[in-house]
């Protein structure tokens, strides 16, 4: 069922499934945010671009995830970029400025090559800080990294509701699923006005069934035993020496780029 029932339930399936799923949560977790804190501060393209297609390898070739798959989980982040970024590419004056306008009636819209410039800048640069965090999670399950968060002494507190708000977000995303497909088999969609009425139906009975079964899930954690902490299975993985050295020196390699592209 895994990757086929939306983009939550994608992210576990494929970190269960990656081929680098064995290598050490705390190595990949440590090296993913190295990496995401480089493309912040250093603010250079060639280093987001180098960032981009090493997180693509690491995927694609060393976690043998499929280069469309890859791609469509991309998706999502990048419209909210590309949406995000497109205030800051454009301006509105009384008069015509900039290398690029266009009379609209109340004034002219305008851009410039600075601001393009810009722009284009700015989004390598998040989008390489979301492929950083994308190799973490298509290759490192949740309870890994909430494990990895207990040993950097992240509040207990803190953590446990990262875990039960991510879990139950799938859960709900699941239940929504199913009830847009029950609505569809009936005609629920068939028009907008319908379509508006459906959406507001199932709005609805998603809050009664949210607070149903999180009196349920809570029960079924109390006949447990929960005492207030969250015990997963943590397995020993070993982090190999070469790992270390191939992190190391393309992390050097980031900061010898930027000193001779700055």
């Amino acid at each position: 069922m895994g990757h086929k029932h939306g983009e939550g339930f994608s992210i576990d399936f494929y970190a269960y499934t990656s081929n680098i799923r064995q290598w050490n949560a705390t190595f990949k977790v440590s090296f993913s945010v190295i990496v995401l804190i480089l493309c912040v501060v250093l603010q250079n393209p060639y280093v987001s671009v180098t960032v981009i297609i090493a997180m693509g390898y690491l995927n694609i070739v060393k976690g043998k995830l499929q280069a469309n798959e890859y791609l469509s989980i991309l998706a999502i982040p990048i419209v909210f970029i590309l949406l995000g970024t497109f205030t800051i590419a454009i301006d509105f004056s009384k008069q015509p400025i900039g290398q690029y306008n266009m009379y609209i009636g109340l004034g002219y819209v305008f851009t410039s090559q600075a601001k393009l410039k810009e722009v284009v800048f700015l989004i390598l640069k998040v989008f390489a800080a979301i492929s950083a965090l994308q190799m973490m999670t298509l290759s490192t399950p949740s309870s890994e990294i909430i494990y990895v968060l207990r040993k950097a002494h992240v509040p207990k507190l803190i953590v446990e509701l990262m875990n039960l708000i991510y879990r139950y977000i799938f859960i709900l995303m699941d239940v929504y699923t199913k009830m847009k497909n029950s609505a569809e088999s009936r005609l629920g969609y068939s028009d907008f006005k319908t379509s508006c009425y459906t959406f507001g139906s199932i709005a609805s009975n998603m809050l009664v069934i949210s607070l149903k079964k999180a009196n349920t899930y809570y029960d079924a954690m109390e006949s447990r035993c929960y005492d207030g902490d969250l015990i997963f299975l943590e397995e020993d993985k070993k982090v190999e020496t070469m790992q270390i050295v191939y992190a190391v020196t393309f992390i050097i390699f980031l900061i010898l780029l930027w000193v001779f592209t700055k």
